[in-house]
């Protein structure tokens, strides 16, 4: 069994990404799958944001 902590550390750390960080990753892919990854991580992190915006009525 692998160890499910090291992916809950990583999602917290990944929940910590800024625009800017995400969209550095996309530009500095490997290969398309790795930029298909980073850019699904960079449309979840801004739907999560959208999300409190609008829970909010901050919009």
């Amino acid at each position: 069994m692998c160890d499910v902590n090291k992916y809950y550390e990583m999602y917290d750390d990944i929940k910590k990404l800024q625009p800017e960080d995400t969209l550095r990753l996309v530009l500095d892919a490997k290969n398309d799958e790795e930029r298909k990854f980073f850019m699904m991580l960079g449309n979840f992190l801004l739907q999560q944001k959208q999300k409190k915006i609008i829970e909010g009525n901050l919009f």
